[in-house]
């Protein structure tokens, strides 16, 4: 899951979301605990205020009442945390009557502070006793007409609640806890498993586009099977694109053959009576039959470059130029050296890197003294980037200027007048070389000459 991919931006957003959804349920949990809690507890000290409620209405008129049948040894202990107390209201002055356990100070009344009660009149909340004790108290006020009004509470320490509270959220924070990692376990193998069909998309497209397939193949999920149908539709399309345009040339190349021939052929025959118009007629001929090849040409390398199916071993090819080349130019002394990386292969037709090779290998041989030398290597990329490799040709001829490297490029451009050609082969060269996104440059050569540098995509 790299930065910036569909499987990490899947990953990170459902993990937010179950983050936020683990932690409200956890909260609603907490909160649904702690009242059960709080509920059962309020239920025990409820029990103990209804038999002081019924002690004080049974006690004797214009007396305190005594609660003698709790039965709870706690209510006898000073500061034990469990207390009573009965508060007389409707006299002058309060009276106030409670538990041995609360030895000084008294218990706040909750009716005073006007908190919620039920149905029943029972009112129930947390306040603050006696040594920093943080109490539950129940409270119901019994009005008993002529023998008085009174405020019976009920109160206990409220640890015992936070302790089970307290207990309960560890338990439950580790039951979340292992829950959102296999949670996570969960949602990474469902990404990655639900991304699978784009890799072998992705795996399909390479092969395309390395010329190890014609098509993408194989069953995809109905959301790609539409992409995967309008892959295969355009590669269909630009295939009939190219060889409708390739019939086009053909047909314009043979349509001017005809005519150009005729004019070589009445030329010669007019040359003798005008061997000046003859001449004339005939070299233009000759531009207009070179410019025909050229652009044929041209036209052939585009169609082929783009629509690569192939891939082609590099060093056979290498190979195989260097010594048929010296060998045509074995009276010259010139000996042809080659190095060639194993395990390179050429994304393109044979026949484009043979006229590559052939071009400027046999350029060099024709200014080289003794020496052409050829080596290919790969070229160093980043992990995703396209692959290159580069050829290299030194030759130990005179070499040219940067100024000479620029016109050599440009077609039909002969430097030279005396070595045969037409000048188009080092343009045919570079232009092919574009068509496969590669590059052509040139340098001075480490043997005193002409280097040439060729990038080519490899496969």
């Amino acid at each position: 899951m790299r930065a910036g991919s569909l499987a990490l931006r899947l990953f990170v957003s459902a993990t937010v979301v179950s983050v936020a959804v683990l932690a409200i349920t956890g909260f609603a949990l907490h909160q649904v605990y702690r009242a059960a809690v709080e509920r059962a507890f309020d239920q025990r000290l409820d029990v103990y205020l209804k038999t002081i409620v019924a002690d004080v209405a049974n006690s004797a008129s214009g007396t305190m009442p005594e609660p003698t049948t709790l039965g709870d040894p706690l209510f006898n202990f000073p500061i034990s945390g469990w207390y009573w107390q009965i508060t007389r209201t409707d006299g002058p002055a309060a009276q106030v009557k409670t538990s041995r356990s609360l030895p000084e100070g008294k218990l706040p009344l909750l009716f005073e502070k006007q908190a919620n009660s039920d149905v029943s009149g029972l009112r129930e909340s947390y306040a603050d006793g006696p040594s920093g004790q943080r109490l539950r108290i129940v409270e119901r006020v019994v009005d008993l007409g002529e023998d008085g009004r009174y405020a019976v509470a009920v109160a206990a320490d409220a640890g015992e609640i936070e302790e089970e509270v307290a207990g309960f959220d560890q338990a439950l924070v580790m039951t979340l806890a292992v829950l959102g990692a296999a949670f996570l376990l969960t949602l990474v193998f469902q990404v990655l498993f639900g991304l699978r069909p784009l890799k072998r998309m992705l795996a399909a497209l390479h092969d395309v586009r390395t010329g190890r397939a014609d098509r993408i193949e194989g069953a995809y999920p109905v959301e790609l099977a539409p992409l995967a149908a309008e892959v295969n539709a355009l590669i269909d399309t630009n295939r009939e694109i190219v060889e409708r345009a390739r019939t086009h040339v053909g047909n314009l190349a043979h349509a001017l053959k005809t005519p150009i021939s005729v004019l070589q052929n009445e030329a010669a025959r007019a040359g003798e009576a005008d061997a000046a118009l003859g001449a004339k007629v005939t070299a233009q001929a000759q531009i207009m039959k070179d410019q025909v090849a050229h652009h044929l040409e041209r036209a052939r390398m585009a169609a082929r470059a783009s629509v690569v199916t192939t891939v082609e071993e590099v060093a056979p090819i290498v190979e195989r130029i260097a010594a048929t080349l010296a060998k045509v130019h074995r009276a010259k002394g010139v000996a042809v050296e080659a190095e060639v990386a194993s395990g390179l292969r050429f994304r393109g037709e044979r026949q484009d890197l043979e006229e590559i090779l052939g071009n400027l290998v046999d350029n060099g041989c024709k200014w080289a003294r003794s020496l052409v030398e050829i080596a290919v290597a790969p070229v160093p990329g980043g992990a995703g980037e396209r692959e290159y490799f580069e050829i290299t040709i030194d030759d130990d001829g005179p070499g040219l200027t940067p100024e000479e490297q620029r016109e050599a490029l440009k077609r039909g451009k002969r430097l030279d007048e005396t070595q045969p050609g037409s000048g188009l082969g080092l343009s045919i060269v570079s232009e092919l070389v574009g068509l496969y996104g590669g590059r052509l440059a040139f340098d001075r050569s480490p043997f005193g000459g002409l280097r040439c540098v060729v990038k080519l995509p490899a496969a």
